[in-house]
């Protein structure tokens, strides 16, 4: 018995490894501050202006002049940030955008100036732009590698809480009604608020500390805040290692990593992974829903009641993934993602075809639209702005960032632009050529993006090189790329 327990004491430092890492009181409230005011108020101006009222007619046409500006803009307006005011900074001077969109759409009702709603929308598209290229980045690199995917996923799970808040406060109980819209639009100075009142409480990226400024004793206090000071030693060595390999290169430019073939596979996926995050049919779906809803006997007051459950149904799925990414691991997830959408894609547009055969078939096409969004938050919704983190290192991140948010945007306006002419042409087919996307897309991430999860920048990094380095050894890719990482 003297001898078992002496055993078991020899053995209690590594049992103590293999205990689930729980995060610190001071991370998840980081988090919280970083989300409330970042993606939040993305999800939530996202779905306010959707409100059924007069205002959607300026409003929708400013909101397609806003993608067309963030795409082309974005980079040079965010790269400006970032170097002046850093990480934290930047989300904090953020929020300007989102108080003076408050107050020029708070003012454009009474003084009968649409245009200041013009202006307002403007900028709410300029506050999205730049937190969901910032925040992801922040809270990505003050999480401990066991724990980055959960906590990165904080900002799936803002944007969609936001969307859901929004179409809750549009309702026509609440804020809906069209005499109420100046009021409704201008609660967006709300999010800014409170993290204006939140996030200066909390460090600048212990990352962006050392790596980019030298600081150690910042670092370490940051590091020590973040994530106890008895748990920071071991994110510090993946830090101080991350330094060292950096060799004093300063942060890249966007244009660089075009020219750079050392990250031409990380650049390519981070390509695919944005641009297929738009074009996958989601924004299709959410067309086609009020259509679903109407054919299914849903009364047309009724159908906000209805969409709201959409809303619903994206937060539950990004709490889902955020609790199974860190055990399941990012290629899971996101390659199963995309193959259960390829699979509703085939069972909505059957389901559109037969929509009238009969009376519960409209059912199987609201099953559908529920069953296409919960497998979008699962996998590409959650998935993509965290492999956007980890598939770069310190330096390259900002500009991998702003070519993926820019992406993005573009994306999404391109698919605004043609989507039209899509159902126009193929009618309930158009789905089969989002099927073909999701289909790629998997099959492009099976074979070639590894396994991320619990991995420092710098071993991800390793892995794209040495892949590398075997497919031109060897003069081919396809056994090599293959191969499970």
């Amino acid at each position: 018995m003297g001898k078992d327990s002496g055993e078991l004491k020899e053995y209690q430092p590594l049992l103590k490894d293999f205990k689930e890492p729980v995060p610190s009181k001071s991370l998840l409230l980081a988090v919280w501050a970083a989300g409330i005011g970042g993606t939040f108020q993305c999800g939530y101006n996202t779905s306010i202006i959707n409100a059924p009222t007069k205002v959607r007619t300026w409003a929708n046409v400013q909101d397609i002049s806003n993608v067309k500006v963030l795409g082309m803009l974005q980079p040079c307006l965010n790269e400006f940030l970032i170097l002046f005011f850093f990480r934290k900074g930047t989300l904090l001077f953020n929020n300007t955008f989102a108080l003076l969109a408050a107050f020029f759409m708070g003012l454009s009702y009474p003084s009968s100036t649409f245009e200041l709603l013009i202006v307002g929308r403007f900028l709410t598209g300029v506050n999205a732009g730049i937190a969901i290229c910032v925040q992801p980045m922040y809270i990505g690199e003050i999480a401990p590698r066991a724990l980055r995917g959960a906590m990165a996923m904080g900002t799936s799970i803002f944007i969609t809480g936001g969307i859901l808040t929004g179409q809750v406060i549009g309702l026509n109980e609440l804020l809906g009604k069209e005499e109420y819209w100046p009021i409704l639009l201008s609660t967006v100075c709300i999010p800014a608020i409170m993290q204006l009142l939140t996030l200066p409480w909390f460090p600048e990226s212990p990352r962006y500390l050392l790596i980019d400024r030298g600081d150690d004793v910042a670092c370490k206090k940051a590091l020590m805040w973040f994530h106890g000071p008895d748990k920071y030693h071991g994110e510090k060595e993946d830090i101080e290692r991350e330094r060292v390999s950096a060799g004093g290169i300063k942060p890249k430019k966007p244009w660089e990593l075009f020219t750079d073939t050392s990250l031409r596979w990380q650049l390519l996926t981070l390509v695919v992974i944005h641009m297929s995050q738009q074009l996958n049919g989601i924004n299709a779906i959410y067309f086609y829903a009020d259509y679903v809803f109407t054919q299914a006997g849903i009364p047309a007051a009724k159908i906000p009641y209805a969409t709201v459950g959409t809303g619903a149904c994206e937060c539950i799925t990004a709490l889902t993934c955020g609790l199974l990414i860190e055990s399941l691991g990012r290629r899971a997830l996101i390659i199963g993602g995309y193959f259960l959408m390829s699979v509703c894609c085939v069972c909505f547009t059957i389901a559109l075809t037969f929509q009238e055969s009969s009376p519960w078939v409209p059912y199987l096409s609201m099953m559908c639209v529920f069953a296409f969004i919960l497998s979008f938050g699962l996998g590409p919704g959650g998935v993509t702005n965290i492999l956007t983190t980890e598939l770069f290192t310190q330096t390259n991140r900002p500009a991998a960032y702003m070519i993926g948010g820019s992406i993005n945007w573009i994306a999404f306006f391109f698919i605004g632009m043609i989507f039209p002419f899509i159902v126009n042409g193929l009618k309930q087919y158009c789905f089969l050529v989002f099927l073909v996307v999701c289909c790629l897309v998997a099959t492009y991430i099976f074979f070639v993006v590894p396994e991320t999860k619990n991995k420092t920048f710098l071993e991800i990094q390793s892995e794209f090189q040495s892949r590398k380095k075997l497919i031109a050894a060897n003069g081919t890719e396809g056994p090599l790329l293959s191969t499970p990482i």
